[in-house]
C-alpha cells in the first residue's frame, strides 16, 4: 500500500509499505479515506523532535472497516469509523475514568499498524478505540469533513476548555490561534462562555476565531498581549486555555489568569528547557490542569453536536491534498500557508 514515510527533516515521501493485517482477535483493519496533517507533525518535520527515519507517519484516521478479529463486537466490515490519535483498550482503570491516553495497553499509530497518513491501518483494541459514524452520514462528505477534527484537534480544544473549568456565562481567554486554539474557541462557546478572548499572531486566523465565537481578538505578543487582554477583561479571566505549549504561551496564560483561576493546558510542552516557573501560579493560587487530551472520552458527545449542526470545526481545514501530495500539505503548514491540511486518500 501507499503511505507517507519520514526520511528526515522536511523530507516526507509517499512510498510502498507493507499492508497491515489482523494480528489479534481484538484488531480491525481500516481502509483510510480521510486523514490530516497535525501541528504536532511539524515537530519531527522540522527536526525539533526525534523520529526514526523510515517510519510511517500520521495519527488522525477516518475510513471504512475492512476486516475485524473474532472478538470485535462494536464494528463490522463496511462500517464508517474514525479513530483518536491514541489507541486505547477501553476497559482498564484509566480508560474507565476517561483517561484513555493513559491506557495501560495503549499505543500510537505507526510501526506495524501503519501510519494514519496511508491507505490502511490496523487498529489494535478496535472496540476501545474506533468510533462508529451513523450509517446515514457514512457517505456525507460535509459531515465527514466536520467529524474528522474529532480525531485530535476538536477533542483537544475541548479538553482545554473542560480543564480550564469553562462554564455557562464565563469569561475565558484562549492563547493560541492554531487549529487547537481555534477549536478551543468553539469548545468554550459550546460550554456557554459569555466572553471569549482569542490571542494569536495571525490576523486571518483570528478572523476565523471571531467566526467561531470569539467576542474579542488580540493580535499581539508578550507583555503587549497581556496588557491588552487585561484591558479587555478588566484584569484577566478565571478560565484560560493554553493551546500552544511554548514557554511564552504558558507565561501569557498565567499572566492573564485572575487570582484563583484555572489554566487548562493542552499544548504539548516544547522549548521549556529552563523549566516552568511555578511562582506565578503559586503566588496567585492559579490552578494548572490538563495534559494530553483523552479525545476518545469526548468523541460521542462532540459527534452528536456535529451531526445535529450545532458544532462545525471543518473550517480549520484551509487546504486539501491527496495522499500522493501529502508533502505539499506539510510544506503549507510549515510555512503557515494553511491552518490545518485535510488529506483525501
Amino acid at each position: 500500500m501507499r503511505a507517507a514515510v519520514y526520511h528526515g527533516p522536511r523530507d516526507v515521501r509517499v512510498e510502498d509499505v507493507p499492508e497491515p493485517e489482523l494480528d489479534a482477535s481484538t484488531d480491525a483493519v481500516v481502509r483510510v479515506t480521510h486523514t490530516a496533517v497535525c501541528g504536532s507533525d511539524l515537530w519531527f518535520y522540522r527536526g525539533d523532535s526525534d523520529r526514526e527515519p523510515g517510519s510511517t507517519v500520521g495519527h488522525e484516521p477516518m475510513g471504512i472497516v475492512e476486516a475485524v478479529g473474532d472478538d470485535v463486537r462494536s464494528v463490522e466490515p463496511g462500517d464508517r469509523v474514525l479513530a483518536p490519535f491514541k489507541i486505547s483498550c477501553g476497559s482498564c482503570e484509566f480508560c474507565r475514568k476517561g483517561l484513555h491516553t493513559s491506557c495501560v495497553d495503549g499505543d500510537g499509530w505507526g510501526g506495524d499498524n501503519g501510519g494514519a497518513q496511508g491507505e490502511k491501518v490496523r487498529c489494535p483494541h478496535a472496540d476501545g478505540t474506533l468510533v462508529r459514524v451513523p450509517d446515514r452520514y457514512a457517505d456525507d462528505e460535509d459531515a465527514l469533513r466536520s467529524l474528522l477534527p474529532l480525531t485530535d484537534v476538536m477533542g483537544t480544544g475541548h479538553h482545554a476548555a473542560v480543564s480550564a473549568g469553562v462554564e455557562e456565562g464565563a469569561d475565558c481567554v484562549v492563547v493560541g490561534d492554531g487549529a487547537v486554539g481555534l477549536c478551543g474557541v468553539l469548545a468554550a462557546r459550546r460550554l456557554g462562555a459569555e466572553r471569549i478572548v482569542a490571542v494569536g499572531h495571525h490576523e486571518d486566523r483570528l478572523e476565523l476565531a471571531a467566526e467561531f465565537g470569539a467576542t474579542d481578538v488580540v493580535a499581539a505578543r508578550g507583555e503587549e498581549a497581556v496588557e491588552r487582554v487585561r484591558q479587555v477583561t478588566n484584569g484577566g479571566a478565571n478560565h484560560v486555555l493554553e493551546c500552544v505549549g511554548a514557554s511564552s504561551s504558558m507565561e501569557t496564560a498565567v499572566e492573564v489568569c485572575r487570582p484563583g483561576g484555572t489554566v487548562g493546558y493542552v499544548g504539548v510542552p516544547h522549548g521549556l528547557d529552563g523549566g516552568l516557573d511555578l511562582f506565578s501560579f503559586f503566588g496567585d493560587n492559579v490552578t494548572l490542569r490538563g495534559g494530553v487530551a483523552p479525545v476518545r472520552a469526548y468523541a460521542e458527545e462532540l459527534m452528536a453536536d456535529v451531526l445535529q449542526g450545532t458544532l462545525d470545526p471543518a473550517p480549520v481545514f484551509t487546504k486539501t491534498v491527496d495522499l500522493e501530495n501529502v508533502a505539499e500539505g506539510y510544506r503549507a503548514m510549515d510555512e503557515r500557508e494553511a491552518i490545518k491540511v485535510l488529506v483525501e486518500v
